[in-house]
């Protein structure tokens, strides 16, 4: 029996008679739990990574770059990007989880030794640095002068690497600029992805000649649409940061979103439906749809800028 939801999409590309559109999501936190059907914990159906990355592939997603955010979850990153020839990932810290570098006693050194070795022997899959970067808005997962210490810390892992930068600002604008800007010779390229600032903030990030990565959580008010417009097509790529940052029913953008998916709650899953309020990189047709709706821009065209973006920083010797 054929299923509403594959239906509604042989409909939907029917009615598109339009280019295929191509998709690299820069930023997909795919080795979470519930790709593994865990939530909190408990497990709530079986694990769809692979069907996930399927229902991606169907609406063009051609690669996918799976965040690392600890050195746990660096290795839980490559792990899942080794099972896909699609799908990549980066190898860094996240600010939130800076106290790890000197943890139970561990030695920092040999903490960034350990990052800088595990992207180093797995050059071709491991494509960025990070993620990495600043974010005073959670500052009770790490203090203020532990993420300033080790994101100094990471730009030695960014020399050692020579891979570009895969970066996170949250509420901290002039520390990171100050602190990138220092080390910015030494930086092969970047990203400034999820990003969430003001149209100052952008230009500053594009004066050090980074790349703006854009999400749902980039769009969620008429001021965070502003300032996507304003940045040069060239200048921006596009990501899910999945499973969070989807485009929601709230955000100024939702306007623009064309592409509808089916959605089930966990409790009954269906494969053939996503999971109710878990993002997935096949959504990024409606990011892409808010930005080129709220630019006024062709959406192919866009796309294919932003492929061509990503494949400059991320994939040229790849």
């Amino acid at each position: 029996m054929v299923s509403l939801l594959v239906i509604r999409r042989s409909l939907q590309k029917m009615a598109e008679g339009a280019p295929k559109l191509r998709f690299i999501d820069i930023g997909a936190n795919l080795s979470d739990a519930v790709y593994s059907g865990v939530y909190h914990g408990k497990k709530a159906h079986e694990a769809d990574l692979k069907t996930v990355v399927d229902r991606a592939q169907e609406y063009g997603v051609e690669k996918i770059i799976v965040t690392g955010g600890s050195l746990k979850d660096s290795r839980l990153a490559l792990e899942v990007a080794n099972s896909n020839e699609s799908m990549y990932c980066t190898v860094g810290c996240h600010p939130t989880r800076t106290l790890e570098f000197d943890a139970e006693g561990r030695d920092p050194d040999t903490h960034l030794t350990d990052l800088i070795s595990l992207a180093n022997d797995n050059k071709g899959k491991v494509v960025a640095a990070g993620e990495m970067g600043l974010d005073y808005d959670r500052l009770q997962f790490s203090p203020k002068e532990t993420q300033l210490k080790y994101l100094e810390k990471q730009m030695d892992m960014v020399s050692a690497t020579k891979l570009p930068v895969f970066f996170h600002c949250r509420a901290a604008f002039p520390d990171f600029l100050s602190i990138v800007s220092k080390h910015r010779d030494s930086i092969p390229g970047g990203v400034v992805h999820s990003f969430t600032g003001t149209k100052e903030e952008a230009k500053a990030v594009l004066d050090l000649g980074f790349y703006i990565g854009i999400n749902g959580c980039s769009l969620k008010t008429q001021e965070n649409i502003d300032v996507m417009c304003s940045i040069p097509s060239d200048k921006l790529m596009i990501e899910t940061d999945c499973p969070y940052c989807d485009v929601r029913q709230t955000h100024a953008g939702h306007k623009f979103v064309s592409t509808k998916f089916d959605s089930k709650k966990k409790e009954k899953y269906d494969s053939n439906f996503m999971v109710k309020s878990r993002n997935e990189p096949c959504t990024i047709v409606q990011v892409l749809e808010v930005m080129s709706g709220a630019r006024g821009e062709n959406k192919e065209q866009l796309a294919d800028v932003l492929f061509k973006n990503t494949v400059d920083l991320f994939f040229k010797n790849i």
